[in-house]
């Protein structure tokens, strides 16, 4: 029975208990870094963006909604916008969804070896 005992008892060293402590809770400290660097901190940076954008937008500016009307802004106020969407189409949208600020595209000019300015010029 004093066998049994003597197995059962702490190793002879005394505190070696302590680093295996720490040590479990390495691999733990090592998932939150990653999942910060792979998955918060690009959240976190789109969003600043994304409010800077909000922040930023003016009458006349091009714009696309989240649910995906193109418009150009007519009207501001301190938490919506009037777009117009068509020739006296005028529609209210909330800041928080707008999805793009577009750039004014210019006018696409065919190339000089473009195959359909060729058929043109022969005709």
């Amino acid at each position: 029975m004093i066998d049994i005992a003597y197995a059962m008892a702490p190793p002879a060293g005394g505190g070696g208990g302590g680093a295996g402590g720490f040590a479990s809770f390495v691999p733990l400290i090592l998932m939150f870094v990653i999942f910060y660097f792979l998955l918060i901190r690009p959240q976190q940076k789109k969003a600043k963006q994304h409010r800077e954008m909000i922040n930023s937008l003016k009458k006349g500016d091009r714009i696309m909604t989240n649910g995906g009307l193109y418009g150009r802004i007519v009207g501001l106020d301190a938490d919506t916008l009037s777009i117009e969407v068509a020739d006296k189409v005028r529609v209210k949208v909330n800041r928080g969804h707008i999805g793009a600020l577009l750039q004014d595209a210019p006018a696409k000019q065919p190339a000089k070896n473009d195959k359909n300015s060729d058929d043109l010029k022969s005709k």
